[in-house]
């Protein structure tokens, strides 16, 4: 039997409490808790993204010392140049030019057959001759018959005859009035049919539009020539070509990317092919405004400063579109690819490798060409910046691919 007194004594008495556990301070758990946070983003940013880089490079500035901003080639061309042909269809009779032969504006430079005009204009003139004789009998009967009517007023008056002769009088009168007036317009007809003659025979002349040179002589006498294309080729629709030498000028096709560096009046250096020692001042006279969409380019025209015989029309010619004296130095470009430069927002940024890290830069983009981006700002040349690759936050760890 189990003593009771012993039991009594293992009892925990009801009024002893029991101790709470102890806390631990809170500034140890912000150690553990930093500790976790650094070993984290160590593990995020630990991982290296490959990349591909390229080394920017530098791009020489466009010289503003009179330095050519932009180069093109074209042609000499002439503003006035007509290829002469006559009014009318005929076998030319005379033929007065030879190539490289000058000529001033109405001068004769052929004559076409006229014996059929000038028949026609007999014609015409010996009508107009006849209605003007026709014209002058008339006025002469009207005379007559005026003092025919007066002699038969007064014998009317007198009664001396009867009242009818004078009204026949009067009659014979008016009609010789009115005999005039048709006889008037026909000789009016008759003088503008001798005016349409002797122009149809001046049209038988051809003469120069304005002064120039002779460049090609295209019919022979004895040939037909005619302003209108005939069919069969054997009738010739020009005599020859004209071109006004003070009308030459240049005409260059400019890429659409850098017709921005063109501009009224700038000075350009010509070179001609045939002559590549001989240097020609001339100047932009305008950029004609439409691009051709097949060429991407636009036509700019350049005049010459001085006057030259040796310049040709359709001469091959290099130009140097030349940058003003007065002008600002230009700062110098950067050029790096076009995949290296990426968009944030409405800025433009690239990814610079430095220490196995990106660094990201804000760049200003001054112009385009090709596969490659001119950067006016934010790189400078031989630093490495990305070409390809994921995306990039400032400060990534980067492995660049080889």
């Amino acid at each position: 039997m189990v003593d009771k007194t012993a039991l009594d004594g293992l009892r925990i008495a009801r009024t002893e409490t029991v101790a709470a556990p102890r806390r631990k301070p809170w500034w140890i758990v912000i150690p553990i808790v930093l500790v976790v946070a650094i070993a984290a983003w160590a593990l995020t940013r630990g991982s290296k993204k490959e990349v591909k880089v390229a080394q920017a490079r530098a791009i020489a500035a466009a010289s503003t010392n009179g330095g050519a901003v932009l180069n093109a080639s074209g042609y000499v061309t002439a503003r006035r140049q007509a290829t002469v042909s006559a009014k009318v269809t005929g076998k030319i009779d005379q033929l007065f030019i030879e190539e490289g032969m000058h000529v001033t504006a109405g001068q004769e430079l052929a004559r076409l057959d006229d014996s059929l005009t000038q028949k026609g204009l007999r014609l015409a003139e010996a009508e107009a001759t006849s209605a003007s004789s026709a014209l002058q009998e008339t006025r002469v009967r009207i005379r007559q018959a005026q003092l025919d009517y007066d002699r038969a007023s007064r014998l009317a008056a007198s009664a001396i005859s009867s009242k009818a002769d004078a009204d026949r009088a009067l009659a014979e009168l008016d009609a010789a009035k009115a005999r005039l007036a048709a006889q008037s317009d026909q000789y009016a007809s008759a003088q503008r049919q001798v005016e349409l003659q002797r122009q149809n025979v001046d049209d038988t002349i051809v003469r120069a539009p304005f002064d120039g040179i002779v460049v090609s002589k295209d019919a022979q006498p004895g040939e037909m020539i005619s302003p209108m294309s005939a069919g069969g080729g054997f009738t010739r629709t020009g005599i020859c070509t004209i071109v006004d030498m003070a009308s030459l000028e240049i005409e260059v096709d400019v890429n659409e990317a850098y017709i921005n560096r063109v501009h009224p009046n700038q000075k350009v250096e010509a070179i001609l092919d045939a002559y590549p020692d001989w240097k020609i001042p001339a100047h932009v006279i305008t950029a004609v405004p439409t691009a051709d969409r097949q060429k991407a380019t636009v036509k700019v025209r350049i005049a010459f400063d001085a006057r030259d015989q040796r310049v040709l029309p359709d001469m091959g010619v290099k130009v140097g579109f030349i940058t003003d004296d007065s002008a600002p130095a230009a700062a110098p470009l950067v050029e790096v690819p076009k995949t290296a430069v990426r968009k944030d927002g409405d800025q433009d940024v690239v990814f610079v490798v430095k220490d196995g890290k990106a660094e990201r830069r804000a760049v200003k983009v001054a112009e385009s060409e090709g596969d490659f981006a001119r950067l006016a700002s934010g790189v400078s040349q031989g630093e490495s910046v990305v070409s390809e690759g994921p995306d990039l936050q400032d400060g990534d760890a980067v492995n660049v691919k080889p």
